[in-house]
């Protein structure tokens, strides 16, 4: 199973995600519910290093299924747009496999 986490502080401002795991729906290479989260969770990563001037610390372990994100400084408005399209996205799948494959929780730090 794929658990994403998407840390705010008590104001709603993004921190940073973390997703670890692999899906386990099917064979390796042939997953393809793996593939929708890595491709979200990708996209949102390379997009906010393109698109923004949003500092980040990436971390990462493929063989665990580890992406994990802090911001160090408060994020500006077209990093939220990108994490909220990454929180969408991510709950359309939950929502389509029915938490069997996909766990996304919602933190406040």
């Amino acid at each position: 199973m794929i658990r994403v986490a998407v840390f705010k502080d008590s104001h709603g401002i993004y921190k940073g995600f973390k997703s670890l795991g692999h899906a386990g729906y099917g064979e390796y290479g042939q997953d393809i519910v793996c593939s929708a989260v890595s491709a979200l969770v990708l996209n949102t990563v390379n997009s906010i290093e393109a698109f923004t001037k949003d500092s980040m610390k990436v971390k990462t372990d493929e063989e665990k299924g580890l992406i994990q994100v802090y911001f160090p400084s408060p994020v500006g408005q077209k990093t939220k747009l990108l994490m909220d399209a990454l929180v969408l996205g991510l709950k359309m799948i939950q929502k389509e496999y029915k938490n069997d494959y996909i766990h996304l929780k919602i933190k406040e730090v």
